[in-house]
């Protein structure tokens, strides 16, 4: 990025987030970091190792975003940001009696530049990486594990392989949708920032797994149907009134179709068992006809 004239000489801010990364995970990600809160009163499940990083100018943290950390930096300058991930990959899987495979997450960093308003809001790049964490022991024998398993490959299967790299390779990737790009294209509130470092920052809370999109046309609820053509809004006003006010917030980015695609093992692992079951019900016998 240091090659982007805009940009040259100025600082930009990055939103550094640890995420799932399953799809269905997301759909789920409040209530999980919520249990993770719970069973882990005042830890955070990403910190940002200050001594080891070089180049960050100013750190930034939430109570409330326990995976989040916002630095600023100069992109002209060498910049290198070391992070902790306090969370391991078997905690958010349903048994846990060792052995599990665990949960893939994902690192995410958007980066956005100083708008007109001087608020760093202007989405500039974002990028990704899949990532497992284990405990010491776990890791050590799954990297034991893999290089054997590599030894034994050929030379033409290994190609396919990425090799190891003393940095983290991010790849380019949509921003995340509760990011400030987005927030200003919505009713949400813009995020207040701090000027001060160590201090916290605002980020307003989504669980989308998608950037919001809207839907047109007239209202497609009527009665107790929810047509595939329905738009967010009206989907969100057919869960109010069908009594599913609790996940509102999980489909706060669903249209008639997303919701009407999703399975009935799709609804229980969101919402579980009673509530899973109860919504898929609803759709199926409200909705003119389903598209599992």
């Amino acid at each position: 990025m240091g090659d982007m004239p805009e940009i040259s000489g100025k600082l930009v801010k990055s939103i550094i987030r640890v995420v799932f990364h399953d799809r269905r995970l997301q759909y789920t990600e409040h209530q999980q970091l919520e249990g993770w809160k719970w069973n882990r009163p005042g830890d955070r499940l990403l910190d940002l190792d200050i001594p080891m990083s070089v180049g960050v100018i100013d750190i930034k943290t939430n109570p409330s975003q326990l995976n989040a950390v916002e630095i600023l930096w100069d992109p002209g300058k060498h910049t290198s940001a070391f992070i902790q991930v306090h969370c391991i990959s078997t905690e958010f899987t349903p048994r846990k009696h060792g052995g599990e495979k665990g949960v893939p997450f994902r690192i995410q960093v958007d980066t956005f530049k100083q708008a007109e308003n001087e608020e760093y809001t202007d989405h500039l790049h974002s990028a990704s990486c899949q990532i497992k964490v284990f405990k010491p022991k776990g890791a050590d024998r799954k990297q034991k594990t893999d290089r054997e398993k590599m030894e034994k490959r050929t030379a033409h299967e290994k190609e396919k392989y990425q090799p190891s790299y003393d940095t983290t390779i991010l790849t380019e990737c949509s921003p995340w949708p509760d990011t400030p790009a987005f927030v200003n294209n919505s009713p949400t509130p813009t995020p207040a920032f701090t000027s001060s470092p160590h201090t916290t920052y605002s980020i307003p809370d989504s669980n989308s797994s998608s950037p919001n999109h809207q839907g047109e046309g007239v209202s497609l609820t009527g009665g107790e149907q929810l047509h595939p053509s329905a738009t967010i809004q009206e989907t969100q006003q057919w869960l109010l009134k069908h009594r599913f006010s609790t996940y509102t917030r999980v489909f706060s980015n669903f249209s008639g179709t997303d919701l009407l695609k999703l399975t009935r093992e799709d609804l229980v692992q969101i919402c579980g068992p009673a509530d899973g079951i109860r919504l898929y019900n609803a759709l199926k016998t409200r909705a003119g006809h389903r598209y599992d």
